[in-house]
């Protein structure tokens, strides 16, 4: 029997997961979170050395990502027995307490949101799901079993996506310390001849390398 596995898109709807177990008691996602973003991470295994080192860089900036209304959800298809002694273990053994929800999935809900590839075994890849108040993907990142994630680049990511919604603007490599424009933002190209005529005169109100690349201060 053929497995149906769905790759999330962007802009899609993140997958309908109800009466789902956690370390937190039954969620459904994403309505539990509505009107929030989160931020979505599975791991192949608990008491596992690179997830572990992960799970503490989370817990060590959940404030970090409070501050942006996002919260975090953890996820493998280990049973939420595991996920109870794993995080026991970490709180006893490096001092961390780990205050998030940790979803015990099985291979269905792995499937469903494309955490299952054939060509790295039977465990969940490291995926990342940043999701928006609306439900909706915003971002999506998959990384292999054996490279850890770089939270700095998630929260990073979500605060970029945030400043884009509110500004209408885009977000240069690395920004906030873009090598070419620094902290600044990326005004959307001109769609016309007069408005990019305007882009490069000295009276525009943004600095230009030319008219379809504009860049002002937030």
């Amino acid at each position: 029997m053929e497995t149906n596995v769905h790759m999330p898109l962007l802009g899609e709807k993140f997958a309908e997961l109800t009466n789902i177990s956690t370390t937190h008691g039954v969620k459904n996602i994403p309505e539990d979170y509505k009107g929030k973003w989160f931020v979505l991470f599975s791991h192949p295994a608990d008491f596992t050395p690179v997830c572990t080192t992960e799970f503490v860089a989370f817990q060590n900036r959940v404030d970090e990502f409070k501050a942006l209304d996002c919260e975090l959800i953890g996820l493998s298809i280990d049973q939420v027995f595991a996920h109870i002694k794993w995080i026991q273990w970490i709180k006893e053994n490096l001092n961390t307490e780990i205050t998030f929800p940790i979803i015990a999935a099985n291979d269905d809900i792995a499937n469903r949101i494309g955490l299952l590839h054939p060509g790295k075994g039977t465990n969940t890849v490291r995926a990342v799901f940043i999701v928006d108040p609306e439900g909706n993907n915003r971002a999506v990142i998959y990384y292999p079993q054996e490279i850890g994630r770089n939270i700095d680049e998630i929260i990073r990511a979500v605060k970029a996506l945030q400043l884009s919604d509110k500004q209408k603007v885009a977000i240069p490599a690395g920004w906030p310390n873009n090598e070419l424009i620094k902290d600044r933002v990326i005004i959307p190209p001109a769609t016309d001849i007069n408005e990019a005529n305007k882009r490069v005169a000295k009276t525009s109100e943004y600095e230009c390398y030319d008219w379809w690349f504009c860049h002002k201060k937030l």
